[in-house]
């Protein structure tokens, strides 16, 4: 890829991820690449370009060569990415199946893809995640410089040949070849399998890095999935951009966030709702003075209230920045480091193709709700069919389902989704903005609401909050008055210990309507 691509001026023009991680090999071998939080394990730049070249080597006498598929099976540690990365070397795919899925459906998704090979982590249960899959499967462990040190009882890194020939590896991943397979979320019901390929991970990338600001000199925490495209193309590809230093975690850990901080001196965490309201709500005495290197927070996945975020940062001191994405679609809007609005998913991404549009596909003027379509070189190639064929994405104008109005300085507000809009009488009201009235009572943890039927309006709205212990019914249900029109308040509200949430954090609306028909049917 040049300079330019498609209508798209790049930042950085496209290099595989073999001359990248040779390169940073080059610059700085010993500077540390990636931090594993949970092991307590690392791995220097020098290393991994040769822990990538080794591997890739041994997928190479197994067969594996350009364009095939290989389906990884791991929780977030070091070993996933050494292994993604030789994937990457040779042109092949990667496949990281959520393994937060249910494991028939893993299985299933494993045989639709039709891999080479399967990689699944010794910590997993091979028998149900990998029963009745074609295709071999290989059982990894702990990686080490030293063979010696490797665990016994790893099939892999134990017994693949050490110190190859990266000259050898002549093969390189180009722009158009076909990068990653990945799952949509989902955990009871099926997912759907997302392909894109190298060109759309490097503009994502790409407009991460505008809206982050992201140098070599960066030390980043990502505790997310990386099956996850969000954790993708916010964290994995700005790391292979720039050479920054990279901290993964399995998960989020509310008791070690801070000591993470602090002592691996991060300068940007990826953020959701979830957390921020977790480090809200049970705050542990931190301040802006004891987490001074932290400059950047993300908030995506699902929306935040402005109110949430004002006290965000008034608490931390951190800069607080809400985006907003797709499976299919990459970045769409973020506020960026040197240019956001509280309250908004900021302007469009900077290699999104975006655009607003009214019931007639003509673009929204200024301040009117239309829904969000998006489209250009960043987006899927396409979703997996069942047949093995491709549902196609790119080329098309994709509509979102989510509502949203552009101001007059071009931010981006999310206004909710097209098929939880409640029409109470002829009015349009966005959960969104009953939502963000709950949240920003104070005795309140957490809240949504729904539109349900209702015999003379149409629909009426009802709200679900998660109270701080004392806090009434009555109480919730006086500040709505005070922020909300009559036609907007909850006409019922519902105290519950947690909300329906996916596993990316997103209030899963039919559950509470569900709820709601339990709690009213005699």
């Amino acid at each position: 890829m040049s300079s330019v691509f498609g209508q798209h001026e790049l930042a950085l023009p496209f290099r595989s991820t073999a001359d990248l991680l040779s390169g940073y090999a080059k610059r700085d071998p010993g500077k540390t690449a990636i931090v594993d939080l949970d092991q307590g394990s690392s791995i220097t730049f020098g290393q991994l370009n040769q822990a990538s070249i080794d591997v890739a080597s041994d997928l190479k006498r197994r067969g594996v060569g350009h364009g095939d598929k290989v389906v990884l099976l791991s929780d977030e540690v070091l070993e996933k990415l050494v292994i993604w990365f030789a994937v990457w070397r040779i042109g092949a795919v990667i496949c990281p199946l959520n393994v937060e899925l249910n494991a028939e459906h893993v299985a299933m998704l494993t045989n639709l893809i039709g891999p080479k090979v399967v990689l699944i982590h010794k910590d997993l249960d091979r028998a149900s995640f990998t029963a009745g899959v074609k295709a071999p499967v290989t059982v990894f462990g702990n990686w080490s410089e030293d063979v010696s040190k490797a665990d016994p009882k790893d099939d892999y890194f134990k017994s693949i040949a050490r110190n190859q020939d990266g000259d050898k590896l002549t093969e390189r991943n180009a722009p158009e070849d076909v990068s990653c397979m990945f799952c949509t979320s989902g955990t009871t019901s099926r997912p759907k399998i997302v392909v894109y390929d190298h060109a759309a991970y490097w503009l994502s990338g790409l407009s991460t890095l505008d809206i982050l600001g992201l140098t070599e000199k960066d030390n980043t925490l990502e505790y997310r999935s990386f099956g996850w495209n969000s954790a993708q193309i916010l964290s994995l590809m700005p790391f292979l951009q720039t050479g920054l230093t990279m901290h993964i975690a399995k998960r989020f850990s509310h008791s070690k966030f801070f000591e993470w901080i602090q002592k691996y001196n991060l300068t940007f965490a990826a953020g959701v709702p979830t957390v921020v309201n977790m480090l809200l709500n049970k705050p542990l005495g931190y301040t802006a003075k004891d987490i001074p290197s932290l400059r950047l927070m993300t908030c995506s996945t699902a929306p935040l209230s402005g109110e949430q975020w004002k006290r965000f940062e008034e608490m931390y001191g951190v800069t607080l920045l809400q985006l907003y994405g797709m499976s299919e679609a990459g970045w769409i809007c973020g506020n960026r480091h040197y240019k956001r609005k509280l309250g908004t998913v900021g302007p469009p991404a900077k290699h999104q193709e975006f655009a607003i549009v009214d019931e007639n596909g003509k673009t929204c003027p200024p301040n009117v709700e239309g829904e969000v379509t998006i489209g250009g070189p960043q987006t899927a190639i396409g979703l997996l069919k069942d047949d093995g064929t491709l549902d196609q994405v790119r080329g098309l104008r994709i509509k979102t389902g989510d509502l949203a109005e552009m101001d007059e300085e071009g931010f981006v507000r999310v206004t909710g989704r097209t098929k939880d809009l409640i029409i109470r009488g002829g009015m349009n009201i966005s959960p969104v903005e009953v939502d963000e009235v709950l949240l920003a009572c104070p005795g309140v943890l957490d809240g949504a609401s729904v539109g349900v039927p209702d015999p003379i309006y149409g629909e009426e709205v009802v709200g679900f909050v998660v109270p701080k212990p004392g806090t009434t019914q009555e109480q919730v249900m006086e500040f709505c008055a005070t922020k909300l029109p009559m036609a907007k308040r909850p006409k019922q509200l519902f105290i519950v210990d947690e909300l329906p949430k996916s596993d990316r954090g997103k209030v899963l609306r039919d559950k509470l309507r569900e709820e709601w028909v339990r709690r009213t049917t005699p």
